[in-house]
């Protein structure tokens, strides 16, 4: 008999699932959960309260539960409403939603909110071992990341980060986040298909591209993969996609990527200070775009749920493809 999956089981699922597509080596994974577990066994009992317990299980910081745990163990995961940004907009349109007769077990924001947000950054030292990949020596590679990590965490710490979490709790919504699980799906799918497929001109990594529903939908509305860097008859050299770990890498990662042969560099959005350095380097850029990048990586984790027969509509930037 069919027995409905609970929301945070569906939950620790995506995590889980983002676990066996992770771009590292399954010991740093795996590393990165040994700590944690020294970490909080070196805390007296008193410290132990506020310790990120989730940590010791779920290797992504930017990806926690926000609000809703106890009732999420015991609620049937049925129809959940997932969004690339859950503000408290999408929130009330979700209790609008349920107003109007729609049953919605929980929401799913993409992006870091809540408890995930401050400490996100912390996920961004899985670019070390992609770019240790590309040829770049690991101890150049984290040495560029340390400082990046630094940046954004001192970006975020000014952020209102509980306030969609807020507007959950007063409207009674379980509501979660997936961000590094889900990017993980892109990171390998975009791998596989360069791999599959060795792009020799920047076109053909469009072409490529463009095969894909999430990109079609994102070129129906203005927003097509573009090449930043090179024009379409360049040729590609190594090709690398850059599409997990928290957000955009060190400008000067760049010049690194460049010693080691890489080409090409397909990635999901860049600041124009990398673009600029990656001119410099004559590296060829192309852009994939946000959203449909992000929804690629997503759409890969629903279809993990819908073969547990759990329902994911989109919203917030969001459209739901299946692959099954």
């Amino acid at each position: 008999m069919y027995r409905p999956m609970k929301i945070y089981d569906a939950y620790r699922l995506a995590i889980e699932t983002g676990m066996k597509h992770d771009p590292r080596p399954k010991e740093e994974v795996d590393l990165v959960l040994s700590n944690a577990k020294k970490a909080y066994d070196a805390l007296p009992e008193e410290k132990r309260e506020f310790f990120d317990a989730e940590s010791l299980w779920n290797p992504y910081y930017d990806c926690r539960f926000a609000w809703g745990e106890d009732i999420a163990k015991e609620a049937d995961a049925e129809r959940l409403m997932w969004g690339i940004d859950i503000t408290p907009g999408e929130l009330l349109l979700a209790d609008r939603l349920r107003e109007k007769g729609q049953r919605i077990d929980a929401v799913v924001a993409h992006h870091p909110t809540g408890r995930s947000r401050n400490p996100f950054p912390k996920v961004m030292s899985m670019q070390a071992d992609i770019f240790h990949d590309c040829g770049v020596p690991i101890n150049v590679a984290e040495g560029l990341m340390g400082p990046r990590m630094d940046e954004v965490l001192y970006n975020v710490m000014g952020s209102n980060y509980n306030q969609a979490a807020d507007t959950a709790r007063l409207l009674g919504i379980p509501f979660f986040n997936i961000h590094s699980a889900a990017d993980n799906m892109v990171q390998e799918f975009l791998e596989k298909k360069v791999e599959e497929r060795c792009p020799r001109r920047l076109e053909d990594i469009i072409d490529m591209l463009m095969e894909e529903p999430e990109y079609k939908q994102a070129a129906r509305l203005n927003d097509p993969p573009r090449i930043i860097v090179g024009k379409k008859d360049s040729r590609c050299g190594g090709v690398i996609a850059k599409m997990t770990g928290g957000t955009s890498a060190p400008d000067g990662i760049y010049e690194e990527l460049q010693k080691a042969g890489v080409g090409t560099v397909v990635a999901m959005h860049m600041p124009n200070s990398s673009v600029e350095v990656c001119r410099k380097c004559h590296i060829n850029v192309v852009i994939s775009g946000h959203m449909a990048s992000d929804s690629l990586g997503v759409n890969l984790i629903c279809d993990e749920w819908e073969r547990h027969g759990i329902e994911v509509f989109g919203a917030a930037g969001f459209t739901r493809f299946s692959r099954n």
